[in-house]
C-alpha cells in the first residue's frame, strides 16, 4: 500500500450553533475524506426559563455539554449583525456571547457567519428561505422529515457552511499560467 497522507484520514467534527434566547439550534457534523456525515442536530428550548440570565446559563451549560460529548474541532455560529428591535438584538448578542464562551472555555476555535453567507453556501442563494435551506440539508444528509423548528436546520447549515468555507471545496485559479500548466497539450507553438 502506498504512502497515505494522515491529514487526509483525520476526521474533523464541526458544531454549528444558531443561538437564540428562546430556542437555540445546534448541528454536529463529521467530515472525513471530504465526506460529510450528520452526527446530531436539534434544539434547546429555553421558554420555561423565565429570567434572561437563567436562559443564558442554560445556553452555556448545553453548549458545554455538546462540546464535551462530541469534542468538536471547530464551532461555527450564525451571527446576524443587524435587527429591527434593539432589545432583541442585545439579548441575542448575549446568547451568542455565552455560546461562544462555552466553546472557548474548552479552547475550541470559533468562526461566525452572516445568515446570507450560510444560505449562499448551502443553497447557492443568499436570499433562500429557511424552508429551502432545510430542504437542501434534507437532500445532503438524506433526512426523511422536515425539522419542526428551523433553528435546528439553521444550525446544521452553519456547520455545513463552515465545512465549505474551510478550504475543503477546492477552487481553481483561472489564470492563463495555471491553465497552461494544467493543460500542456493544448498549447500550440508556431
Amino acid at each position: 500500500m502506498g504512502k497515505v497522507d494522515k491529514k487526509l484520514l483525520k476526521e474533523k467534527i464541526i458544531l454549528g450553533l444558531d443561538p437564540g434566547t428562546n430556542v437555540m439550534g445546534y448541528g454536529v457534523i463529521m467530515v472525513q475524506l471530504s465526506q460529510v456525515k450528520l452526527l446530531q442536530f436539534g434544539v434547546i428550548q429555553m421558554g420555561k426559563f423565565g429570567a434572561h440570565e437563567l436562559k443564558l446559563k442554560k445556553i452555556f451549560d448545553r453548549v458545554l455539554s455538546l462540546v464535551d460529548e462530541f469534542h468538536p474541532d471547530e464551532v461555527a455560529l450564525e451571527a446576524p449583525f443587524f435587527g429591527k428591535n434593539v432589545q432583541s438584538m442585545l439579548k441575542l448578542g448575549r446568547a451568542q456571547g455565552v455560546a461562544m464562551s462555552a466553546a472557548l472555555y474548552r479552547e475550541v476555535p470559533i468562526t461566525e457567519y452572516a445568515p446570507k453567507k450560510v444560505k449562499q453556501s448551502v443553497t447557492g442563494n443568499g436570499n433562500a428561505s429557511k424552508e429551502q435551506v432545510a430542504r437542501m440539508l434534507m437532500q445532503i444528509f438524506s433526512i426523511k422529515e422536515m425539522p419542526k423548528l428551523f433553528d435546528a436546520s439553521d444550525a446544521l447549515a452553519v456547520a455545513v457552511c463552515h465545512h465549505y468555507q474551510n478550504g475543503t471545496v477546492k477552487t481553481t485559479s483561472k489564470s492563463w499560467e495555471n491553465f497552461l500548466r494544467d493543460n500542456p497539450k493544448r498549447l500550440k507553438l508556431p
